[in-house]
């Protein structure tokens, strides 16, 4: 079948499409798209099949896009290439730290292996939601980013398209990448001693 995609909640990930042969809109959920470039928006087209969920109710699945190449609009989150970034511009910084004064080998590996465990956490929660599992809490995701795993949150983050859309979630991770990094600066460097 053909529609368009008239109503998305990009936070809540799911929306509606307006079959091209009218009748009622049909529910349609993020992991229906698969993997793909950008997030659905609204006014895309795209073909998709119908089919019922455990209430009967009409949903859409193996959704695809009629313009792979269609841009999403401007209000879409477009700072995902920038913010990966960050990962290979902290790693220039520790390694320069480390050139200019010496920081102790075992750093490097404790931000790798807690990166690691953020990275497949993040990708587990992601697993249970789309599964309706039991969830991990933001807490833990907080706490591993605080214990130098932001590099590897941020990766699932955009990666992953995982938890990157909740307001309240990304204010409390952005703060810990911050004290992680401000942590890193006043241990490990003599850039805020006197």
């Amino acid at each position: 079948m053909k529609g368009t995609l008239t109503q998305w909640d990009d936070a809540k990930g799911y929306g509606f499409i307006a079959p091209d042969d009218g009748g009622a809109k049909v529910f349609v959920h993020v992991k229906a798209f698969g993997l793909r470039p950008h997030r659905p928006f609204v006014g895309e087209r795209l073909s998709y099949r119908e089919s019922r969920d455990d209430q009967g109710k009409r949903r859409a699945t193996g959704v695809q896009s009629l313009a792979p190449r269609a841009a999403p609009p401007s209000s879409a989150p477009r700072d995902g290439g920038r913010l990966l970034l960050l990962v290979p511009a902290f790693a220039g910084f520790v390694l320069a730290c480390h050139l200019a004064w010496g920081l102790p080998n075992w750093l490097w590996g404790l931000y790798s292996a807690m990166s690691m465990a953020s990275f497949i956490v993040y990708a587990l929660d992601k697993r249970a939601a789309a599964r309706g599992e039991w969830r991990v809490a933001e807490n833990t995701l907080h706490a591993l980013s605080l214990a130098c795993g932001w590099p590897g949150a941020l990766l699932a983050q955009q990666l992953l398209r995982h938890k990157r859309a909740k307001p309240s979630f990304q204010r409390i991770y952005w703060l810990t990448v911050a004290v992680n990094i401000a942590a890193f600066v006043a241990i490990f460097t003599p850039l805020l001693k006197s």
